[in-house]
């Protein structure tokens, strides 16, 4: 968007939240000014289901009026788009757009999906922001931010109660400001009032050449892992750009490594749950047949020993979950 004297301006903002989010977004739109010239747009990570409070929260705090997403909205300077449960939040000529589609890092709405579209729309115009929160999303859709030309701003971790988020941004992508909120607020006012600086052309082409390469081998979205994938079991493909290794399944699903750890150990945990439960299911359906049997006594006997061996196999299942879950062992009775 071009300023009074015909220079081109960052004229988008997008912000991505998980833990501890919540108090970075009130301290930082708390010092907005109430003329601040570009749309900003929100990605707090949420659960599916219900409304998120986040909007009126963030309404009463500072001067901008905060208002959910809606589907096919038009961009307004001064506002805040806060994005709803279980939709992605995305950007397309000039207007915001709300879907479903595969969960990215575990969570839907995702911040990637909405730094990559306004990368891809908005290019150079487009400032990036990285708040509070576990784990990595956010760092690949602000590789994609930095890569055409947009600006790129990161909480500092000392001042966030999650550190995970901002400290893998800053790892992997080597962000133009590290700021405290009310400080990444004042930077914001300043730089979407100035002159944009110039951009890596190179770099930008450069991306936008994988990006086309990578839809056009959909079907095998990167390297064979062996893997698959936690949300859905399909296969699980690597990915890498530069230093940042992500891993997709055909049918969407994305994570980066630290999530993809994290809901990995979840699919072990749930599977070693199903099978304790269906170990116990079946000593007692032994136990039950084994009664039914009484009076035949070679076959009670037998039934009686097989639930007596699943009791055991259950019971060291257990013990293996406790020493996965971190659970208090059983106090032994005196």
């Amino acid at each position: 968007m071009p300023g009074a004297d015909g220079e081109a301006r960052h004229d988008l903002v997008v912000i991505g939240a998980s833990a501890g989010g919540v108090e970075a977004l009130r301290e930082l739109v708390a010092c907005l000014p109430s003329d601040f010239p570009a749309p900003i747009v929100v990605v707090l990570h949420l659960p599916a289901g219900g409304t998120s409070v986040l909007p009126s929260i963030l309404d009463r705090v500072g001067p901008l009026p905060a208002l959910p997403v809606e589907d096919g909205e038009a961009l307004a300077p001064g506002r805040i788009y806060v994005g709803v449960p279980d939709c992605h939040v995305q950007v397309e000529d000039g207007r915001l757009h709300v879907a479903g589609g595969p969960r990215e890092n575990g969570h839907r709405p995702a911040i990637d999906p909405l730094f990559r579209s306004a990368a891809h729309t908005h290019r150079e115009h487009t400032i990036g922001v990285i708040l509070s929160g576990a784990l990595d999303d956010g760092t690949l859709g602000l590789r994609a931010i930095k890569a055409h030309g947009g600006l790129t701003i990161v909480q500092d971790p000392q001042t966030a109660l999650h550190p995970g988020m901002p400290s893998s941004a800053i790892r992997y992508v080597a962000p133009d400001r590290v700021l405290a909120p009310e400080q990444i607020a004042a930077a914001l006012a300043r730089f979407t009032n100035q002159p944009r600086g110039g951009h890596n052309g190179r770099e930008m082409n450069e991306l936008d050449e994988r990006e086309q390469v990578r839809e056009q081998t959909a079907e095998q979205p990167g390297e064979e892992t062996g893997l698959t994938c936690p949300d859905c079991g399909g296969a699980i493909y690597e990915q890498r750009d530069g230093g940042v290794v992500t891993f997709r399944c055909r049918v969407g699903h994305q994570y980066g490594s630290d999530t993809f750890a994290i809901e990995q150990s979840k699919t072990v945990e749930n599977s070693l749950w199903a099978a304790l439960r269906l170990l116990e299911e079946r000593a007692v359906l032994m136990r039950r047949l084994a009664e039914r049997h009484e009076a035949q006594e070679r076959s009670a006997r037998g039934f009686t020993n097989k639930a007596e061996e699943l009791e055991d196999h259950a019971a060291q299942l257990t013990q293996l979950l406790r020493e996965i879950t971190g659970s208090p062992q059983p106090v032994s009775e005196v």
